[in-house]
């Protein structure tokens, strides 16, 4: 049955899958009219985007799903479970293939689909509207509020891998620059010297860790202190990147910048938007055509495939081992710049999880649940390793 872009609703067995565009924008909150007409045009195109994006798999690979454990159902269960938040699992098929296949092991147990955006995931967990929310991690004050209601942390499962390029499925973040640099390979910590800057300490959820401090002498800001020679020695390095007040802005600095929020005094920052002639002109690709014609530039994107005049760089994983940025590898989890996809639900510390909460998880996290990520084509699954990791944290 075909969704609209705009608004959407299937029925089936068990299922209630409602895809819906954002709010509109108050005048108060945009400063003017058309600010707002300009804003729910963007949405409106945005939606449009990701619908014919989500209705066909991307991926033909096909990964060793062997090593997941198989789904055993427990007790037959019955009753509802609400499921709010990533607006991807109704932009494809994932939340449909999960929920046809998730119920011919429990029939008794119905899914409740709210899926607007991952942004209203942790508001609807604080609030009890949801038993389960799915997306990427909460903001500062997302975590913050839910801390003051329940005094606890929420219980994270990791549920898939980000997809490696198909935009808007979390893909993977590469590390680019022109196709005349010589530079190939690149670490986390002249990441952060290169985007960073010098810090007080930085956050970890909610907590500030002043050990994270570090001083001026290690930004980098030249090409030379890399090691590169000749022309290039005396050369600005010009950082760019996502507007800073992007999830994959936020999630960078928490990986790279030891969640310091302390940028680039230089990064310039790209944010989408409505070009003249009516296309959406996304930053990684406004990002991709600028480092295509800025010899000394350097960028993080989220990658939608190679452009000419640019290439990427393999990064150092957390042993040193540089890796290179391809499907395999961020699938396998050791590409350092990959994506994931995490629940969150709500289990008092000394008590057990909600048995029809878990019993959802333990099929996401099988064999039968990762193949049909696969069957969907944009996510990738886990591995065996990520799976049983994710199994062991539901106990």
């Amino acid at each position: 049955m075909k969704i609209n872009p705009g608004f959407g609703l299937i029925t089936g067995t068990a299922l209630l899958l409602t895809t819906l565009l954002p709010a509109s924008l108050t005048k108060a909150q945009t400063g003017s009219a058309e600010d707002v007409r300009k804003a729910q045009e963007l949405q409106a195109l945005r939606a449009t985007n990701i619908y014919e994006s989500g209705q066909k798999p991307h991926y033909t690979i096909k990964f060793n799903l062997s090593g997941l454990p198989h789904y055993v159902p427990g007790p037959q269960l019955n009753g509802w479970l609400r499921l709010h938040g990533n607006n991807y699992l109704s932009d494809g098929k994932l939340g449909e293939f999960w929920q046809q296949a998730f119920s011919k092991y429990q029939p008794g147990i119905r899914l409740s689909y709210y899926l607007p955006t991952s942004a209203v995931a942790f508001a609807a967990l604080t609030y009890h509207e949801a038993d389960l929310v799915m997306g990427h991690k909460p903001g500062f004050y997302d975590l913050l509020a839910y801390q003051r209601v329940f005094n606890f942390d929420p219980t994270e499962i990791t549920g898939v891998t980000g997809s490696y390029d198909v935009s808007g499925w979390e893909n993977s973040v590469a590390i680019v620059v022109n196709d005349k640099n010589p530079l190939e390979k690149i670490s986390m910590a002249q990441l952060d010297g290169i985007f960073g800057s010098e810090r007080d300490g930085g956050w970890v959820g909610t907590t500030w860790h002043r050990e994270f401090a570090r001083g001026p002498e290690k930004n980098i800001r030249f090409w030379g202190q890399l090691g590169l020679k000749g022309e290039w020695a005396n050369k600005a390095i010009n950082p760019h990147g996502f507007a800073l007040r992007y999830n994959t802005s936020t999630d960078f600095a928490d990986r790279v910048l030891k969640g310091s929020d302390k940028w680039n005094e230089r990064i310039r920052t790209y944010g989408n938007y409505k070009k003249d002639n009516g296309e959406f002109y996304i930053q990684s690709d406004q990002m991709a055509e600028a480092l295509g014609q800025d010899k000394y530039g350097i960028a993080f994107i989220r990658f939608r495939g190679d452009r000419a005049g640019m290439k990427r760089l393999a990064v150092a994983a957390a042993d040193g081992t540089f890796v290179e940025h391809s499907i395999e590898n961020v699938q396998n989890r050791t590409y350092p710049l990959g994506g994931q996809v995490y629940f969150y639900a709500t289990v008092k510390p000394g008590t057990a999880m909600d048995p029809i909460v878990k019993e959802f998880l333990r099929f996401v996290l099988s064999q039968e649940g990762q193949a049909e990520v696969q069957r969907d084509g944009k996510y990738l699954p886990l591995t065996a390793s990520d799976a049983k990791a994710q199994l062991e944290k539901l106990n």
